[in-house]
Formats: C-alpha cells, structure tokens, sequence
C-alpha cells in the first residue's frame, strides 16, 4: 500500500479563522485546539502575527489534507507606508532608515501606481530577511537576530493584481492601501519595500489583512470567540472540503472497500490531473486522495471510516 491511512476521530474538518493580530498561527492553533477539545489541529500556511484574516486550520483527519490542499493563490488588503524603512519590512521591525519630508512630498500618485504595477506579473522576488525561509537549516529571522546580515536569493512569484483603493499623506509618510491578488511565496512586506526603494523614500507594511486563500474566504470564516462558541459546529465537512479542492472521482462499492483497505485499484479517474485526486464513494464520503500511477491509484491518505 501506498500512502498513509488515518483514523476515524472526531471532529473532522475544516474551519476557517479570522486571525487576530498579535497572535502567531501556532497560538491560533492552541487556541482552536481547546474549542474543539482536540490535539489534532494544524493550519494551511501561516500569517505573521502582525497580519490578521483568514487562516485555514484542519482539524482530526482532514489535517491529512493539509499538505495537499493547493492553496496557491491568496489576496489581501494592506497598507503600505512610505517615508521609513525597517528591518522586517513591516510594522514590528525596527526602523533602520527615513525619508527626507522634501523628498517625500515630491513623490506623486502616479509614481506610486506606477511602482506598484512594475510588480505585477511573473516577477523575481527577492523575501525579506526577517522570514522563516531556512538558510543553512536556520530560520532567516533567527540569523537576522543574532545579528548575521541575510540576503535571500530572488524566487520566481505571480502578482496577478495591485489594486490602489487610496493614499493618504502626512509630513512624515504617505500611506497606500492596496489590494493584492498574488501566488503562494509572495511576500506583501517585500512589495512595500521595494516600492519604497524605487521611489527612494523606504517603504515598509503597517496593515496587512488576508481576505481569501484559495476557494476559502473571509465570509466564511469564525473569530477564535465564534469558534469556542460553535465549537465543531463552525466545520467545514471532511467531504465537502474533498469536492471544493481537488477533482472528484466517483467509485462503486466494491472499489470503495478496496479504497478503504489500502488496496490499488484501476485508475478511471480524470485524466491529466496534475494534483491528488479526492476518491469518493457512492454516498459522497472521502475516502482518499490518489494520483495516477502507471494505470492504477496511488494513494496520497486513505480516510478510513
């Protein structure tokens, strides 16, 4: 057999978060953990604890799926400072430099529209020192704060929309608020930094408010208090998570039984698909993910019931 199988347990599923700031994903999932009354609680990618907005945590089996789950576009409302630099590339780090007020004040709106839509497309991007991108075996954040200077290498990322909804001026900054549609690795703090290069001022994020990751979106999603409240009522079904993310195949009961023993059986599910297909039975039930291997299934997670 391959693949793993996990156990029945309950509660099983998803639940969508809307992350305070000020908390890190880890505190969101100890958090969840204690609302639903299980250890078995992982989340879909992180958010910094400056950033608030959707977290996906999976909860009993459906933490199998975490893995999987192809997440890999994700937008955002944020806002953008210029006039400051830091050393994280947000709000929490140190500022390391200022803008010039004259300098600043020359800066025009359409050279910030302008600096923003350089960034969009298929773009090389270089992620900010202060990440948990490991160098060496070490966190980026943990070189940086012993004091070691970390440049990471640019990693090619899709900024698909950079939206501005409006810009506000001071003496001292110009704040943008923009709305970002972006793959899986991009980096929103290293936008507002290399916008601030480009226009010579800094630049460095302030508001950061992930929106939507994936098919799963802010509508949907339960504060920590909504959570401890519903508890494993705020789920999103095992199932109904099978047929939101990853193709559908279909298999009789006979192939179901099989399925759930771990045993391989002649792949009829759709053809060409790049990622894990999600094997359901008759009745709709999960029953695995599997990809086509040489004409017959091979499974990713077997969901026993």
């Amino acid at each position: 057999m391959n693949g793993d199988i996990a156990g029945a347990g309950s509660p099983d599923g998803v639940v969508v978060v809307d992350k305070p700031g000020g908390l890190t994903s880890h505190d969101v999932v100890a958090r969840a953990r204690r609302a639903l009354g299980t250890r078995k609680v992982g989340h879909a990618g992180t958010l910094d604890p400056m950033a608030t907005g959707v977290l996906v945590l999976g909860v009993g089996r459906a933490t199998r799926l975490l893995g999987h789950l192809a997440l890999r576009d994700k937008e955002y409302a944020a806002t953008i400072r210029l006039g400051a630099s830091t050393v994280s590339d947000d709000a929490d780090g140190e500022v390391t430099a200022t803008a010039d007020p004259v300098l600043l004040a020359s800066v025009t709106d359409s050279e910030i529209v302008d600096g923003l839509q350089a960034q969009t497309g298929a773009v090389l991007q270089r992620p900010s020192s202060v990440s948990a991108i490991k160098v060496e075996g070490r966190r980026a954040h943990d070189r940086v704060r012993a004091g070691e200077d970390v440049d990471l290498p640019p990693r090619a990322v899709e900024i698909s929309r950079l939206d501005v909804r409006g810009i506000r001026r001071s003496a001292a900054a110009i704040d943008v608020d923009v709305d970002v549609e972006c793959s899986t690795g991009t980096y929103v703090r290293a936008v507002a930094r290399d916008l601030g290069e480009r226009l010579a001022v800094g630049g460095h994020l302030v508001a950061l408010r992930r929106t939507r990751v994936g098919p799963f979106t802010l509508a949907e999603s339960r504060t920590l208090e909504q959570l401890a409240a519903d508890g494993a009522g705020a789920l999103v079904p095992l199932d109904a998570v099978a047929r939101r993310c990853f193709p559908v195949w279909e298999v009789s009961d006979v192939e179901a039984d099989a399925v759930r023993h771990g045993r391989r059986i002649t792949w009829a599910g759709p053809p060409g698909a790049p990622e894990p297909v999600a094997i359901v039975g008759s009745a709709g039930e999960m029953l695995a993910l599997a990809v086509d291997d040489g004409g017959l299934a091979r499974y990713r997670a077997v969901f026993s019931s």
